[in-house]
């Protein structure tokens, strides 16, 4: 349900249990002495749950709690995340995909799934591939609690500066004798304009022990689908420099010297129809033939698939291009003389498969002696079948020469100007065009430009044992335990590259290609009086099989990638208790030591010659038929140290400090040593290859915190964290040839071209390949690399309030975050940024009595940089601008075992935009609509 009423700060150790449990049930004695026990539930009991947990923690780790079984707060893990302090989400599609902690993005961040850790794929070429886990894979149902941890502990898996996430979910011990919930539900998505208006989505749960409680079972699935529309205008990327006939005039060089411009790619209109299933389901067998030892094992999977199918108008701005820079160097009116449009249509299939089995034994030998034995396979695998994730076909009418036929991009609030002449929208019937017909949008000017395959096959394999034991010290003394243990971890993975471009003559008289009329599109971004009069539509997929039955089709080779991690752990850690002036302290120091050795390799086909296809795009590389391998090693070792201390000033003032070490590993594409090229005809002649000699990022963490509990589920915190962070990863570049398969460098073709060039024949036409008398092309090698420390620190304030037995209350929390690596929006060079650093806050209003609960909650996030890379320019950075949210939910309890509730996400149809260097260099702007649920629970 929408709006995380569960959520606490400073929440963690699971050694407050018993005190959660106790503040659980209330103990009523009435006037004939009769002792009755009440049990709470609901928002009321989660709230209890988590600040008990909170005010025993050691060190500052963050929760969410269940309301009940099967009833998590909301139905994206995500979603419930972002309501946390610190926590901020990354959305696709409108849903909560990824988490920022602490202004540390999603790659920072380490996610486990009951303290183990979970691998994770993604299939999409332009995100590369990091360690970054998809929460929209995970269905909530079957979770009962999610910890943060954002101070390192010894006995914390490594991995994540920002925080390292665990997701725990519901066992059969975790219950008496028989439970069961389910949910039934209808999605309603009012974007939804073909497909179905409301999508099913089921979840059970069923637990059942057995033998006097020695043995049990739990089974939970889910199954749900969704349907959506998006809307969207913007742009490929905003490059800088490019375009010869721009005028500089009006650059304010105070802030800007060099009179540095930066033009479009192009202008896109993007209609967007996506279907959404997601199947989670997890099996657990427990066993217990003592009171001492308790063994457990299960399996879980996830399966998702979505499908992307994407109509696309656009206007591309070549190197001729020109048009009017403004003070900071934007060129707002790009104008391009010799133009043609390009209509694409993508059909996107993207698929993950996850599985984990895991075997665990919990062992109490003696007393005071309590080891467990932990081991689990996980693998998660994005396009099994073997299939691209991305097939592309553009068309296009053909080019032509116009001195009068400007483009515009956005201005100041309009947000959409785009294909205007002067005086306003485009005509269909462009007089002076020379189509036969006269009409830039007829099906019979439209001919066929190319078809495109592309995307990753990954599979992400982690085989991990872990071995963990707790002295405790039965007799007085201020040493209250010891902690020790050691793991190993076999992190693999292995991945496919595809991509294949090819420009062909296919003949489209039998493709359905329609233009609709634009009227209505884009209603909460600016409108449609400036769009294309029309937008084409028509199906990839059938275009594809146009150039399959005509003979046209083909595949490059593929590109393999793999790195292998093995890490070999262990810590040890001290639990001391004791008193200070009568006030009590607990204090944790333990540290934790680390091997790991990292081999990545790749395996490609070594190019013969550079390919002129046109002016416009990129050589096409002439690859030869060998595969040729290259494998770099390195290795690293750690010592992570942490100290957590907490004092009871007063009763119910609490303060702590905590100081530790973490580390966040590099992301995978980073450490390929495979070689890609990005040279144009002109210029720029770019180069890429990963480095596996990367050293992880590590942060040294400062922590205060002081909290004070008024009440049983109410408090107010206060916090102070500043990270002083080592090995930020940037690029560094050198100057020099490639050389062919010969070792030969290789040569522009497009410096006095043979006649005929370019040619964008199938296949490639052999005058236009380099030759040995053509000019050596000097390429910048760009290669990651850690350069760079940086300093994070901010503020998090919470209050959380319940109006005594009325029934409401509020959550509040506020983050504040700075660091010294800013990105210097007037640097073209720069490499090094913080993604993901941004404000943060939370508002929700509840309400909870008798049979009826109600839940307002407004979550905001600022701007903050996502991205180095735009969609087709490396280099150049995404802006997310700041959105805010609101989320309702309502439920109505019939009875004991059945309710009803009704659930609305962004009721009020906020839109998301996101931009370049500057607010007018527009990379997307996307309209999603409100999404509304409702259905019924059943528990017993």
């Amino acid at each position: 349900m929408a709006g995380a009423a569960s959520v606490v700060v400073g929440a963690g150790a699971a050694s407050a249990q018993e005190l959660t449990s106790a503040a659980n049930e209330v103990v009523v004695q009435d006037e004939n002495k009769v002792m009755e026990t009440v049990v709470i539930t609901g928002i009321r009991k989660s709230l209890i749950d988590a600040t008990a947990i909170k005010r025993n923690a050691d060190g500052v780790v963050d929760a969410i709690s269940a309301e009940d079984i099967g009833k998590f707060p909301d139905t994206n893990l995500a979603e419930s995340l972002q309501r946390i302090t610190g926590v901020s989400i990354d959305r696709s599609n409108g849903e909560g995909n990824q988490v920022t902690v602490r202004g540390f993005g999603p790659s920072f961040n380490l996610v486990t799934l009951n303290n183990r850790q979970m691998p994770t794929s993604s299939t999409l070429l332009e995100e590369g591939i990091n360690r970054s886990f998809n929460f929209r894979e995970l269905a909530a149902e079957s979770v009962s609690g999610v910890e943060v941890y954002k101070t390192g502990r010894a006995n914390v898996s490594s991995g994540g500066i920002g925080s390292t996430i665990n997701i725990k979910t519901a066992k059969p011990f975790d219950y008496d004798g028989f439970k069961f919930a389910g949910t039934v539900k209808g999605n309603m998505d009012t974007s939804v304009e073909e497909g179905r208006s409301v999508t099913p989505e089921i979840s059970g749960l069923i637990s059942k022990t057995f033998l006097d409680d020695k043995l049990g079972i739990l089974l939970s699935v889910s199954h749900a689908e969704r349907d959506s529309r998006r809307e969207r205008v913007g742009s490929q990327g905003w490059p800088a420099n490019r375009g010869t006939e721009v005028d500089k005039s009006g650059i304010d060089t105070s802030n800007n010297p060099n009179q540095t411009h930066w033009l479009p790619l192009s202008i896109d209109v993007d209609q967007h129809v996506q279907e959404r299933t997601r199947q989670n389901g997890q099996l657990v067998l427990q066993y217990a033939p003592t009171d001492r030892l308790t063994m457990t094992a299960d399996y879980t999977l996830s399966r998702f698939e979505e499908t992307d199918r994407l109509n696309r108008s656009s206007f591309w701005f070549d190197t001729d291009a020109g048009g009017n820079a403004d003070a900071d160097g934007t060129v707002t009116n790009p104008m391009r003389a010799n133009d043609e449009l390009n209509f694409w249509s993508f059909h996107n299939l993207f698929e993950t498969e996850n599985d984990s089995v895991g075997f665990n034994v919990d062992w109490k030998p003696t007393d005071s002696l309590s080891l467990q034995f932990d081991f689990h396979d996980s693998t998660s695998h994005a396009q099994p079948d073997g299939q691209s994730s991305e097939t592309i076909i553009n068309l296009k009418n053909p080019r032509r020469d116009h001195d009068n036929d400007p483009s515009t991009l956005p201005q100041g609030d309009v947000d959409i100007g785009l294909i205007t002449r002067p005086g306003g929208r485009p005509d269909i019937v462009y007089d002076d065009s020379g189509f036969p017909t006269g009409n830039a949008f007829s099906s019979e000017n439209i001919v066929f430009d190319l078809f495109q395959t592309r995307g990753f096959e990954i599979k992400n394999n982690i085989q991990q044992a872990q071995l963990h034991g707790q002295w405790a010290n039965l007799s007085d003394g201020a040493l209250r335990g010891i902690n020790f243990g050691a793991a190993m971890t076999d992190y693999q993975i292995d991945t496919l590259r595809r991509r294949t471009v090819v420009f062909a003559p296919v003949d489209i008289s039998a493709l359905d290609l329609q233009f609709s009329p634009v009227d209505g599109f884009g209603s909460n971004i600016g409108g449609d009086q400036n769009l294309f009069p029309v937008l084409a539509e028509y199906d990839a997929l059938e275009a594809l099989q146009l150039a399959k039955d005509q003979g046209f089709y083909l595949q490059n080779d593929p590109t393999f990638n793999a790195v292998n991690e093995e890490t070999i752990s262990a810590y040890l850690s001290f639990d001391v208790e004791t008193e200070f002036n009568k006030m009590p302290v607990s204090l944790n120091a333990g540290i934790r030591y680390e091997d790991t050795q990292v081999t990545a390799s790749s395996l490609q086909n070594q190019i013969i010659a550079l390919n002129y296809v046109n002016t416009a795009g990129r050589f096409f590389e002439i690859f030869s038929d060998e595969l040729t391998g290259v494998a770099e090693n390195n290795s690293y070792s750690l010592l992570l140290p942490n100290v957590d201390f907490r004092m009871d000033v007063l009763e119910d003032v609490v303060g702590r400090f905590s100081y530790s070490r973490t580390i966040s590993r590099p992301d995978l594409s980073s450490m390929f040593p495979s070689l890609a090229l990005d040279a144009r005809p002109g210029g720029p002649f770019n180069a890429s290859r990963g480095n596996a000699n990367l050293s992880p990022l590590s942060s040294d963490n400062i922590d205060f915190t002081a909290e004070w509990y008024y009440d049983d589920a109410s408090y107010a915190s206060v916090g102070y964290f500043h990270k002083y962070v080592q090995n930020f990863i940037g690029t560094s570049t050198v100057v020099g040839s490639i050389p062919d398969i010969n070792g030969n460098p290789l040569r522009d073709p497009s410096i006095n071209p043979r006649p005929g060039c370019p040619d964008e024949v199938q296949g490639g036409n052999p005058d236009c390949f380099s030759m040995p008398t053509d000019p050596v092309i000097e390429f910048s090698i760009a290669q990651p690399d850690n350069i760079q420390d940086a300093e994070v620190y901010g503020w998090e304030l919470n209050i959380q309030h319940t109006f005594g037995e009325t029934g409401f209350g509020i959550i509040g929390n506020v983050t504040l975050v700075e660091s010294d690596l800013a990105y210097d929006v007037y640097d073209i060079d720069q490499t090094v940024a913080l993604t993901g650093l941004s404000d943060s806050a939370n508002i929700i209003g509840f309400y909870e009595k008798g049979p009826l609960q109600a839940r307002l909650a407004y979550n905001w996030r600022d701007d903050f940089l996502l991205s180095l890379t735009q969609p087709q320019r490396p280099g150049e950075p995404v802006f997310v601008e700041s959105y805010g949210q609101f989320d309702v939910s309502a439920s109505y309890e019939i009875n004991d075992n059945f309710s009803v509730f009704l659930e609305g996400l962004n009721i009020t149809d906020e839109t998301t935009r996101s931009h370049g260097r500057f607010p007018d260099q527009i990379i997307s702007m996307e309209q999603l609509g409100p999404r509304f649920a409702f259905g019924v629970r059943a528990a017993f």
